[in-house]
């Protein structure tokens, strides 16, 4: 039975939220390999010793004559042997200590990580101060001299003695000087064969970024003048040959990684289709909405805010440029989605006849290049962002949402880029400085500055027969992959097969329901622990195919009208990831319209919670039974579903979803102990669900709030894990008899969450959740269903949340001690069962007026 009529607001709920003492044990028992210490140890000291020299010598050999370009450190690789013996990179970082007036000196510094694969090892680089360079080659006469039986690393007994730093040690397997190799961090070999553009990271905590300038200027190298400051990371842009480049590891320039730029490109033309006599029509029959109300941002090739279906809620000081010197767009894809962002596909407006009231309005600054603009100074993705945000956000001040139906080729799939971590970072709502040509994104976030930021998951770049493992190896683009954006995925219900007889016999690639065959998916990021990508989908459109190697892309029967570019009244077919983005993006603004007090992590998180599997995509998640990896691949394809705008907007009577915005402090203490987290005690129509008995009853819940990033490649593990904090959720199960055996579950969940060595148990009542909670805690956004019984769920009104640390716990960073963290918790029930009202005794609890719908 469908939902009966969606005509009731969704519940928000609030003051029943109460915090808990949180004890946390230790981390755990690191994995140690088992080595015969005094051999192991001789070896890696005179490979230290080895390297140590050997570096002084290839510095002696730089042809830089300039003091202030020589080195001060030396730069060594340390080697892993096996994946299950991680590096313990958390010890190697070290400051002196400072004081009011002497700064905090590197005694030595991670500079990067690379991750095993199945032909290397793991690979951790760090810098060496030479004036502490005897301090770093005591950690192995350490190992090889002193015992110890109680430390702090191993959490342990060990009467007969253990080595001294046996956890660092004894998992490094070889110690060499490093190259620039490999501080290499994109996917595949770096270009070493002419002139190229490279994107150096230099390290913020040593000697000051000037040295590159003047490396710059001693090898007559070209080097942009702008640089974006992202945490402890200042990235330049650099023109030089890879020969030119291998001598920075012995210079004083603070290298830390090398990576491969990500510049703008362009984006063809989508196709026009004319039908001008119905647009003036629907343009007679538009109400704008005022000028205060929330917007959607579009960064893309701008908008033709002439079309006579733009032009009223598209004012002219809302059009802006940080490319050229016009916002108006030449190429037509910004148009096209500002005209789906707007209003949606046409199609139904088009061949309407009643009036049209819009609640939301239109913004737009170019990020792309038109045809022939000058590429001689090139804009990379995360400055140009950083610089589009700041500017509309100086010119006008309104709730907004920022659309970004554009990407980039991805790197190492699933991991961040300067990009990612870009939006990453203005979504939390870091705040945007300028310092001459440097951008920076250093401030403390502000969950009140924080930003909805909606990106495209990206199109496929081939079609085949077989679509679906053609998405399933396209990685999402970048910057989908970020952690606190809404991305978007296409999906298409678009199955009719033209009339046209140059096209008899062609079909539809996909089947009705299933992803659309220019959609890009995460299957590629493997077990790694990055978010589940895409969040949700969108209508995409379809592609025709002749059963053999002819395809057809933009057909429009397989795709969505839009405002074109031809002339102010023309329509285009657009389609893909793209217009699939718009098209999110409208909804979320006409929820901020509908509910302005909700946050930007809430509007996302509803979108996602409010998002349903097609039958086609559910058949493949019910085909895998009650086995839960399965599900993660199908997640990584389709994300959540489809939301629709009723779901997203409204509850019904046996739909009812609860919002609650909650902020705590997680962290706290000088060492950031978790002491803290939180129990919501929700209005649970108890009598209802007990009432219904063995009927069906379906929960979802979700939580979502955004992350502080941490750009640098550094292992990604502890003190350098990407995120600055995490959360999690979980549901009072009946077998959890009073509140006080709920918290202790917590305490013992949270501690298994957070020692990576322990795995957590399932239960019978965690089975009866769909994802399971070894794979809904993936990125900043977490949600799982429960389906079963009205009175199983009866009993189970209470939903903890609670901290697991990031890099802020780790790192102990005083100027993040105590800062409050906020999140949305999102939580519905469903049920099928003919004349059941949940929706009514929880309003009543909540003291919300239950309106009266006639039939």
């Amino acid at each position: 039975m469908a939902d009966e009529l969606r005509h009731l607001t969704h519940l928000q709920v609030l003051d029943r939220v109460h915090s808990e003492d949180f004890s946390r044990g230790g981390n755990g028992n690191p994995k140690v390999r088992p080595v015969e210490y005094r051999a192991h140890g001789l070896a890696l000291r005179g490979q230290l010793q080895d390297a140590f020299s050997e570096a002084e010598t290839a510095r002696a050999g730089v042809s830089l004559s300039a003091d202030e370009l020589r080195s001060l450190g030396s730069v060594i690789t340390l080697e892993g042997d096996d994946a299950a013996y991680p590096l313990k990179i958390e010890s190697l970082e070290k400051f002196a200590r400072g004081s009011a007036t002497k700064p905090r000196l590197p005694q030595w510094l991670l500079l990067s990580v690379q991750p095993a694969t199945s032909s290397l090892p793991e690979r951790a680089v760090v810098w060496v101060a030479d004036a502490y360079r005897a301090q770093f080659l005591k950690i192995f006469e350490d190992y090889l001299n002193k015992k110890i039986t109680r430390a702090a690393e191993y959490q342990w007994e060990t009467p007969e003695g253990n080595p001294k730093n046996r956890a660092l040690v004894a998992n490094i397997s070889r110690i060499r000087q490093a190259i620039l190799d490999d501080l290499w961090q994109s996917e595949g070999e770096p270009p070493k064969n002419g002139t190229h553009w490279w994107e150096l990271w230099l390290d913020a905590a040593r000697q000051s970024t000037d040295s590159l300038r003047g490396f710059a200027t001693a090898l007559n190298l070209r080097l942009l003048d702008r640089s974006l400051a992202l945490n402890d990371r200042v990235v330049f842009w650099i023109n030089a040959t890879w020969q030119q480049l291998e001598v920075l590891p012995f210079t004083s320039v603070p290298i830390a990684e090398i990576r491969k730029p990500e510049f703008i490109d362009t984006i063809e033309d989508l196709l026009p289709d004319e039908q001008d006599e119905y647009v003036d029509d629907l343009a007679d029959r538009v109400s704008a909405a005022p000028a205060e109300a929330p917007a959607v941002c579009h960064l893309d090739t701008g908008v033709a805010r002439s079309h006579r279906l733009l032009a009223a809620s598209l004012d002219p000081t809302d059009l802006h440029t940080v490319i050229g010197t016009s916002g108006f767009d030449t190429r037509g894809h910004g148009t096209a989605m500002a005209g789906l962002a707007l209003y949606g596909p046409l199609d139904d407006l088009l061949s309407g006849t009643g009036a049209v009231q819009l609640h939301h309005r239109l913004e737009s600054v170019r990020v792309l290049p038109d045809p022939g603009e000058p590429d001689t100074d090139p804009r990379d993705y995360g400055t140009v962002t950083v610089d589009a945000v700041a500017q509309i956000e100086t010119a006008t001040q309104r709730r907004r949402v920022f659309c970004m139906p554009i990407s980039a080729d991805p790197d190492r799939p699933g991991a961040p880029t300067l990009w990612s971590s870009t939006v990453d970072a203005l979504a939390v709502g870091t705040d945007i400085v300028r310092d001459g040509d440097e951008l920076q994104l250093l401030t403390t976030p502000d969950p009140e500055a924080s930003r909805l930021i909606i990106v495209a998951a990206g199109n496929v770049d081939t079609y085949t027969a077989d679509h679906r493992t053609e998405s399933e190896t396209s990685a999402v683009e970048d910057p989908a992959q970020a952690w606190n954006v809404l991305t978007v995925g296409a999906h298409t219900d678009l199955v009719d097969t033209p009339t046209d007889p140059d096209l008899a016999g062609w079909t539809p690639l996909a089947g009705k329901g299933e992803l659309s065959p220019h959609s890009r998916t995460s299957l590629l990021f493997g077990k790694r622990k990055w978010p589940i990508k895409p969040d949700i989908c969108f209508e995409g459109g379809n592609v025709l195919t002749d059963g053999a190697t002819g395809f057809h892309d933009r057909h429009p029967l397989l795709s969505l009208r839009s405002t074109g570019l031809h002339n102010d009244l023309a329509l285009t077919s657009a389609n893909a990831t793209s217009a699939a983005t718009a098209q999110a993006s409208r909804i979320a603004a006409l929820t901020i319209a509908h509910y302005p007090e909700y946050w930007p992590e809430t509007v996302r998180g509803l979108l996602v919670h409010a998002a349903e599997w097609t039958p086609a995509m559910r058949a493949d998640f019910d085909a895998t039974g009650p086995k839960k990896e399965p599900k993660l691949d199908l997640l990584r394809r389709y994300g959540w579903g489809v939301p629709t705008e009723d779901a997203v907007l409204r509850s019904s009577r046996q739909s009812v979803t609860l919002i609650t915005q909650d902020t705590f402090v997680p962290f706290e203490g000088p060492d950031y102990k978790m002491r803290r987290f939180r129990l919501h005690t929700l209005p649970w129509p108890t009598e209802v669900l007990e009432a219904i008995g063995a009927g069906d009853v379906t929960l979802k819940v979700t939580l979502s709030y955004f992350v502080e990033p941490s750009a640098s490649r550094r292992g990604w593990r502890q003190r350098y894990a990407y995120p600055s904090h995490l959360l999690r959720f979980d549901l009072k199960a009946p077998t959890d008899l009073t509140e006080g055996e709920f918290i202790a579950r917590l305490n013992r969940e949270a501690e298994n969450d957070e020692d990576s060595s322990r795995t957590s148990r399932f239960s019978g009542w965690d089975h009866r959740w769909m994802i399971g909670p070894n794979q809904r805690n993936l990125g900043s956004l977490h949600q799982d269903i429960w389906e079963g019984s009205g009175q199983d769920l009866a009993a189970c009104g209470v939903v903890g949340v609670y901290p697991v640390g990031g890099w802020w716990k780790r790192n102990r960073r005083k100027d993040r001690l105590d800062l409050p963290i906020r999140y949305s918790l999102i939580v519905s029930l469903k049920t099928q069962e003919q004349g059941v009202d949940l929706y009514t005794p929880i309003a009543t609890e909540l003291q919300v007026p239950t309106p009266v719908h006639s039939a």
